[in-house]
């Protein structure tokens, strides 16, 4: 059901369906690439993911915090 009115979305007219955005700029901003995205992103530089824990999103966490957590799980297994 489409609402009347522009999309909000700079220099675009096209016709509203969903959260005062186009179809093509709501599919966008679903995906979380619209200036301002429906969810906090990882803060990574040039990094538009959803955030998993703090302020990084699984990939840059992992990558900071997966060889730590790893070296612990093996003494944990053998006590």
């Amino acid at each position: 059901m489409a609402n009347n009115g522009a999309c909000k979305a700079t220099d675009c007219n096209r016709e509203v369906i969903a959260k005062g955005y186009c179809r093509k700029h709501y599919r966008l901003w679903k995906a979380g690439e619209m200036p301002k995205p429906r969810y906090k992103i990882c803060t990574a530089e040039n990094c538009r993911k959803r955030r998993f824990k703090g302020s990084l999103c699984e990939e840059h966490w992992n990558a900071a915090h997966g060889s730590k957590a790893a070296a612990a799980a093996p003494a944990q297994a053998s006590a």
